[in-house]
């Protein structure tokens, strides 16, 4: 649920040279909007814009015990700003782990030295390339693992789906207004062409995932660092997804990486909304239908 107030606003202690100097170097510049150069003028209703830095973002959003990055997997900057993230928070001594919705648990490189290989690192991970192209994860990962962070699978392993979905327990983990929210979801997202009798099972998937990864995060943190969880913005979501299945006590942060502007429930499902620059439209449901008929 929502941070009280006394942690909600908790600034995150990170090298102030680096802060301020990146800061004032940019409003010098103009790269920055005046609205961000101003010590007390907010940059909007939770919003960074694209030029903002990595650093002053992560400073602006305070401390976590556990930061969701929420991407959408088809925007190439999105993968460019968990690399950047990894490297923050590197920098900043501040990364415990770094948990995957693009890697099944329980792989992990936790064992693996600082100089592994891409190689040996996927091996690790049990890395599906035809589903998360390692061109676009891989560098966030490699940065990780050669800074001595293990990085660990978070999803739902697939051997577990046919038995999840028979489940039904699933459906009173999560209020009834949210798993309603999810079915809807699930019926929308494969475009109305699921039979009905599957709305809910697969929707059992979507809760176990959400669940896979609020279980690895846990068991990973440290104290005074942060975990960050690299998954889908729809997985992110306060209200909705991983950040429902965390200790209420934790210091959680929920950013949606947004390259389609602003959603009507962003103020409250996410703590940032990261802008970067809009994506080309896609018909997904076209591409289903046709996966279908071949």
């Amino acid at each position: 649920g929502p941070l009280p107030p006394s942690t909600a606003t908790a600034p995150r202690t990170l090298p102030r040279r680096h802060v301020l100097a990146t800061g004032m170097w940019l409003c010098a510049a103009g790269v920055v909007p005046l609205a961000g150069c101003a010590g007390t003028a907010p940059l909007g209703a939770m919003e960074a814009p694209a030029t903002q830095p990595v650093p002053i973002r992560l400073h602006k959003l305070g401390a976590a015990d556990v930061l969701l990055l929420g991407e959408q997997h088809d925007v190439a900057e999105h993968q460019q700003l968990h690399l950047a993230t990894v490297q923050a928070l590197v920098e900043f001594n501040e990364l415990s782990a770094v948990v995957l919705e693009m890697a099944d648990a329980p792989h992990t490189t936790a064992l693996l030295p600082a100089d592994a290989t891409p190689q040996a690192v996927q091996q690790a991970l049990a890395w599906r390339d035809s589903a998360w192209p390692w061109a676009a994860y891989g560098p966030a990962v490699m940065a990780a693992v050669a800074a001595g962070i293990p990085v660990l699978g978070g999803n739902l392993p697939r051997q577990r789906n046919a038995q999840v979905m028979k489940e039904p327990e699933w459906d009173s983990r999560v209020p009834p207004h949210v798993l309603k929210r999810h079915q809807d979801d699930v019926r929308e997202g494969h475009c109305n062409l699921l039979p009905s009798g599957q709305i809910a099972p697969m929707t059992r998937i979507q809760l176990a995932r959400d669940h896979s990864l609020a279980s690895i995060a846990t068991r990973v943190m440290a104290p005074g660092k942060t975990v960050l969880v690299l998954c889908g913005s729809q997985h992110a979501h306060r209200q909705l997804g991983a950040p429902l299945h965390l200790p209420a006590s934790l210091r959680v942060k929920a950013v949606r990486l947004a390259a389609d502007g602003m959603r009507p429930d962003d103020a409250t499902a996410f703590d940032a909304i990261w802008h970067t620059a809009p994506a080309p439209p896609v018909d997904h449901c076209a591409r289903l239908r046709e996966s279908l008929g071949n």
